[in-house]
């Protein structure tokens, strides 16, 4: 445990001395997330379609009611969060259901 210990603050003293001096000497990362994407009810029914699922079984796979699919596709409800950064993912990967297949046909 000790070692543990000895290596966080060795590295955090090297990066406290990098931050304090003139010409940076460690690698930077940035990182940004791209936000969650807004889907309206013609998108979301689209992706649904191409997955070949029906709302019972893609509410299924989205971890949601059937009920919250149907508002989905009505317009009444969006979805938010995870569920929207799934169907990003559905979006841009045709085969996902087929990849990640959590609902058995």
């Amino acid at each position: 445990m000790e070692h543990v210990y000895e290596s966080i603050m060795t590295g955090l003293a090297e990066a406290i001395e990098d931050a304090q001096s003139k010409e940076k000497h460690l690698q930077r990362r940035i990182a940004a997330v791209m936000p969650v994407k807004t889907y309206n009810a013609k998108e979301i029914q689209h992706i649904r379609k191409k997955t070949g699922l029906s709302q019972k079984l893609f509410a299924g796979y989205m971890g949601v009611s059937a009920k919250t699919v149907e508002a989905w596709e009505a317009g009444t409800n969006h979805p938010s969060g995870t569920a929207s950064r799934i169907l990003n993912m559905m979006e841009m990967d045709d085969n996902l259901v087929n990849n990640f297949p959590f609902v058995q046909m």
